[in-house]
């Protein structure tokens, strides 16, 4: 491009060297500071004086290639069209542009970087109008290119007249870049109010000072070019043109730099300012430039020369808007992160005040009590439990102290795991694996070893090296006589309870009270010494003093045994009762309870079958029939009965145990041969209601008292309910069910003269202070008669004698009365007769009973009558009896009866 001041001669430069010295710098970055002055008044009065435009013309850009800048613009590109002379650029102070003395560094902008912190260097920043458009945009109509064009027109008009406007773009003159586009008023974006007067004018003041900077650095360069083309003015060489233009280039790079985002002063580049107005044409727009360079020229010497002329100094230009701000993380307040960490806090803390003042103040008994139950322990003081005994105070069942071995797994290291159980499990008696498998389980604190175990033992184990084993004082259940009186005597399990026979049927005797120990013990479970405690006494359990006489037991649980096992039967059961008292002296059963391995013994074991095993009777209730047929006077012993060997009954035909002719009978005779055919048609004298009277009186169908552990009552139906053949059968035996306990009772009460007693099995307890209290007497009940009682006895002798089934029951020295059993055993399991009940039971001395003993074998299989069974077992043990208690005989002979009819 051309610039307007490069027309001037001489007179144009003669103050441009001076204005020369203002730098670019001073006229562009201090709003009203010396380098304007320095433009304005640098200039010479002939400032654009015809001669300066005949001989300056217009200059070609490319034959100074120094005019352009690193960037690739020329300095006539930085000017509005380089109409300005040099005068234009310099101070009324300026530097000489000359090599000695250099250009002055241009006044640095504000960093844009500063702006939006409010530091401006000292300059200050107007504030914006409303309705303002931001900094660093011009507005469509006030600060277009019309608007530089008035400034233009307005200062050639001073000057040079109408030769302003004839001024008009040449053709050489290099094109202008194009700025974008400003908008006009009708493109004013909206909610912005319109502008007033007062701020357009502020408005085209300072755009028309941009201009008026440009056309000076113009006017320079052209004004050097036209002093090489003409005479130049004193103090203009070729030196201080290059260093003029050299400092312009420094100057507009530096400027470059610090502002790489301003279009409108980037150098080169076509501002919104030079833009045409919308609707305008090229060459209004060339007019426009030219007419604002030319008053830029004007306003500048005017300025310098005079105050007051030209147009009204420009206000402090605004900086320019700053660059976009990198993205950065902001925190927030920190006043309000403070409040918020306070009130956090502070509710924290009420929280905690709240608890305090709840466990300090509301609830300080409460958690004071707790606390206490954590340090203090209760522990139990076992009481020992009380001794069974026979009836001469022989120990049966006894109590030791002993210890109870435990051990806790989680402090034994894995690598002696394997010596301690090994030696565990010598000591103990117990298996290698199963020690080291509960030595193994280190997820609990505790693991039980052994019960039971021997003082000796423990302690020696507790000095073996064995970590974490502990002895607790415990005691054990002792059975010195080992199965002696097993199932009636019963068990100990665990935890110190009766499970069976008379521990468990005597157990809160035995048993006695718990003591209680409370202390206080540490975090490890050691009590902690010279603490508090308290003792409660433990309460020894009593001594339970039974009829059984230690001795016969054992005579009778041999004897039973041994013919079990020689019959092949499945079981068989002893009772030996005393006559007078009705206490029961021995009840054995075979096979027998192991009371020191109870453990491994069958379930069956565990019952007392003397007392609890129900059976058919058979022969043996053939008795009650003679009783009742007795008593009703319906028969004598010496009736006569024509008895065949079979009998129909109903729909049932009822047979003697062995074949026969029709025969003359006594009723004696058919008791002691035990026929069933005699014993039924003696019952039909009687009569089924009167049969079941009798009975009942015997206890048939009633649980016998006297704490016999597990009972039974039997089974009696009621003769209502007899169907036509029971009729019959209930006679001898067959239909209903009692106990060996019961069948004792019957002939207990024969031979006590027709009183019933209750049976006993407890002779007495012993208190801790050892005094005995002995148990009551059982119930008396008068059953029968004695004369009834009497000739029964007679007719039981009798069975026992020459003629009798019991031949092998009879002892020698003592009259003996008894009478064998043999019936179909019931087979609940099969659910029907099966097999055979083989039984005897009988009293001596005949005359003068002492004892009744009881035998019965359940379902054997070598024989099943029980006159050859079960008698031997009687008078095995009615023998030992006699003689261990010492029972003499009587001397007296067996009377002389009448057996057959006819004698």
């Amino acid at each position: 491009m051309s610039g307007s001041g490069g027309r001037g001669q001489g007179p144009g430069r003669g103050a441009g060297g001076a204005g020369s010295q203002g730098g670019p710098g001073a006229a562009r970055r201090t709003p009203g500071g010396p380098g304007r002055s320095g433009r304005q008044g640098g200039r010479s009065d002939g400032g654009r004086s015809d001669g300066g435009r005949s001989d300056g013309g217009r200059f070609d850009e490319d034959r100074f290639d120094d005019g352009r800048s690193d960037d690739g613009r020329s300095d006539g590109d930085r000017s509005d069209g380089g109409r300005s002379s040099g005068t234009g650029r310099s101070s009324g102070t300026g530097r000489s542009g000359s090599a000695e003395n250099p250009p002055r560094r241009p006044r640095d902008r504000l960093d844009p970087l500063d702006l939006p912190f409010g530091h401006n260097d000292g300059r200050t920043r107007p504030p914006r109008e409303p309705g303002e458009e931001p900094r660093g945009r011009s507005r469509p109509g006030d600060d277009g290119p019309q608007g530089r064009s008035q400034g233009r027109s307005q200062g050639r008009s001073r000057d040079d007249g109408p030769r302003g406007r004839s001024r008009d773009r040449d053709d050489d003159d290099p094109p202008r870049r194009r700025a974008p586009q400003s908008r006009d008023d009708g493109d004013r974006p909206r909610g912005r109010a319109p502008r007033s007067r007062d701020e357009d004018e502020r408005l085209r003041g300072r755009v028309q000072g941009r201009d008026e900077r440009a056309s000076g650095r113009s006017g320079d360069r052209a004004g050097d070019r036209a002093g090489e083309r003409g005479p130049g003015r004193p103090g203009d060489g070729s030196a201080g043109r290059a260093a003029d233009r050299a400092a312009d280039r420094a100057a507009d790079r530096a400027e470059d730099r610090r502002r790489p985002g301003r279009q409108e002063d980037a150098p080169g580049r076509r501002t919104p300012a030079s833009r045409p107005p919308a609707g305008g044409s090229r060459a209004d727009a060339a007019r426009g430039r030219t007419t604002a360079g030319t008053s830029g020229r004007t306003t500048g010497r005017t300025t310098g020369r005079r105050d007051g002329d030209g147009p009204p100094p420009r206000g402090p230009r605004r900086p320019p808007p700053p660059p976009r701000p990198p993205l950065v993380l902001r925190l927030g307040s920190p006043r309000r992160r403070i409040n918020i960490g306070l009130i956090g806090m502070t509710f924290v803390l009420s929280i905690f005040a709240g608890r305090l003042i709840q466990m300090q103040g509301l609830e300080s008994k409460v958690y004071a009590a707790a606390a206490a139950d954590q340090r203090q322990h209760t522990e139990t003081i076992p009481a020992k439990r009380g001794s069974i005994t026979d009836v001469h105070g022989n120990e049966l069942a006894v109590t030791v102290e002993a210890r109870e071995v435990s051990i806790d797994p989680t402090k034994v290291p894995a690598a002696v795991r394997a010596g301690a159980a090994k030696l565990l499990a010598q000591q103990l008696g117990k298996d290698e694996r199963e020690i080291a498998a509960k030595l193994s389980r280190t997820g609990t604190h505790y693991q039980l070893l052994a019960r039971d175990v021997d003082p000796v033992v423990a302690t020696r184990l507790l000095q073996a090296p064995i970590p974490a084993l502990a002895a607790k004082k415990t005691y054990r259940r002792l059975y010195p006589a080992g199965d002696l009186a097993g199932s009636l005597i019963g068990f100990v399990g665990d935890e110190g309870s009766g499970l069976g026979g008379m521990e468990q049927a005597k157990n809160s005797l035995l048993a006695g009270r718990d003591g209680k120990k409370r202390v206080e013990t540490g975090r490890d479970g050691q009590q902690i010494p010279m603490t508090s405690s308290e003792r409660t006494a433990p309460e020894d359990g009593q001594d339970v003093r039974l009829t059984i006489d230690r001795d016969i037991q054992w005579a009778a649980q041999k004897s039973i045994g041994d013919q079990v096992r020689k019959s092949g039967a499945e079981s068989g059961t002893v009772i030996v009762m005393d006559v007078r008292t009705a206490q029961i002296v021995a009840m054995a059963n075979a096979p027998e309870l192991d009371l020191n391995n109870w453990r491994k013994a069958p379930q069956s074991h565990y019952v007392n079958k003397a007392a609890a095993d129900v059976f058919e009777p058979g022969s043996t209730n053939k008795v009650i029939t003679a009783a009742a047929a007795l008593e009703a006077g319906e028969v004598t012993p010496d009736t006569v009965f024509q008895v065949p060997d079979r009998i129909r009954c109903t729909d049932q035909v009822l047979r003697d145990a062995h074949a026969h002719k029709t025969e003359s009978m006594t009723f004696r005779q058919a008791m002691a041969q035990s026929s069933n055919v005699a014993t039924v048609m003696a019952a039909r004298k009687v009569g089924s209601e009167r049969l079941h009277r009798m009975l009942t009186a015997f206890g048939f169908g009633s649980t016998p008292g006297g704490g016999v552990p597990g009972a039974e009552a039997g089974l009696l139906p009621d003769y209502k309910k007899w169907s036509g053949s029971q009729n019959c059968t209930v006679a001898y035996g067959q239909g209903v069910s009692v106990t060996a306990l019961q069948m004792a009772s019957v002939y207990q009460t024969i031979a006590n003269g027709g009183v019933k007693i209750e049976p006993r099995i407890v002779a007495g307890t012993k208190d801790a202070t050892g005094r005995f209290v002995p148990a009551p007497p059982g119930k008396q009940t008068k059953v029968v008669s004695e004369t009834t009682a009497r000739e029964i006895s007679t007719m039981l002798e009798s069975a026992v004698g020459e003629e009798g089934t019991g031949q092998l029951a009879a002892i020698d020295g003592y009259r003996v009365a008894g009478k064998t059993g043999t019936a179909n055993r019931y087979d609940a399991r099969l659910g029907r007769y099966d097999g055979y009940t083989a039984s005897f039971v009988g009293f001596a001395p005949a005359d003068d009973p002492r004892l009744v003993v009881l035998s019965v074998l359940q379902n054997p299989k070598n024989g099943h009558f029980g006159g050859q069974l079960a008698a031997p077992v009687f008078k095995d043990v009615m023998t030992f009896a006699i003689k261990s208690m010492k029972i003499p005989p009587t001397g007296s002979a067996a009377p002389q009866v009448r057996m057959r009819a006819g004698q």
